[in-house]
């Protein structure tokens, strides 16, 4: 099994439909000892199900927008586990109203603000304070999307805020190298979560993504998970400052070809 032996926590797994739980369950699958994170007491109760199924009872509370609470879960996860061999980093969020609307008429200072910091400075928070605990060999990973590259209906400030986690994802590697962790991001199509229903009209981002994707679909959560399998694995040991594309093509089409043809 890619896993087996590695420790692993999960940090912003919001209900069974996340990312996240298809991360969570290729990696258990693959032999990983799983730990979660979860931001307050509502979301830990949609996280139980999905830790009893990765036989996990390793549940820590931790809000990435303060400092002391990320400090605390460390501590506390260190009290299970000395040390560690890789992080997940889920998170992203921005306000309902930054998502919708021409991007310059509805982006404000403090939206701006926030998009970024929870969707990209926690993860080098979370970097951070990890450090000091991880194993040789361990690896970082963060989930971004094409937004950070190109624009798209609606992501507005999210997708600045993802090319700064992409940015970030290479700093990160480049600054953890020469402890040998490897730190990268899989950029993913989109995928029906609690995070993706806050942009406006997503449901047709869907339908235009099938359309023209090369394998004409979208992809699932558990395809995701299998990609983080393996690059937190051993398997990847050569791979860090990476963003892989998790989206059935998506990002190389500017059309479908089979339109031209027809």
């Amino acid at each position: 099994m890619l896993l087996e032996n590695k420790k692993i926590i999960i940090f912003g797994l919001a209900n069974k439909y996340s990312i996240a739980a298809g991360i969570a369950r290729s990696m258990s699958k693959q032999g990983a000892k799983l730990a979660f994170a979860y931001q307050n007491e509502r979301l830990l109760k949609n996280l139980r199900p999905i830790a009893d199924e990765c036989n996990s009872d390793i549940l820590i509370e931790c809000d990435v927008s303060s400092d002391e609470s990320i400090e605390n879960a460390f501590n506390n996860l260190t009290k299970e586990w000395n040390t560690f061999d890789g992080l997940v980093h889920s998170i992203g969020y921005a306000p309902a109203d930054q998502l919708e609307g021409n991007f310059v008429d509805v982006t404000n200072r403090e939206g701006f603000k926030i998009a970024h910091d929870i969707s990209s400075y926690s993860f080098t928070a979370l970097a951070k304070a990890a450090k000091p605990f991880l194993n040789e060999n361990s690896a970082l990973l963060t989930l971004t999307y094409l937004g950070a590259m190109q624009t798209m209906p609606n992501y507005n400030v999210m997708g600045l805020a993802k090319a700064s986690l992409e940015a970030n994802t290479r700093f990160l590697a480049a600054s953890l190298g020469d402890k040998n962790i490897r730190v990268n991001a899989i950029s993913a199509g989109p995928i029906k979560t609690l995070a993706a229903s806050g942009v406006k009209n997503f449901r047709k981002m869907l339908t235009q993504h099938s359309k023209r994707a090369p394998l004409g679909r979208t992809v699932t959560a558990e395809e995701v998970g299998n990609a983080a399998a393996f690059l937190c694995s051993d398997y990847a040991s050569g791979i860090t400052g990476e963003i892989t594309y998790v989206d059935a093509g998506f990002n190389i089409s500017a059309m479908p070809l089979h339109e031209i043809e027809e």
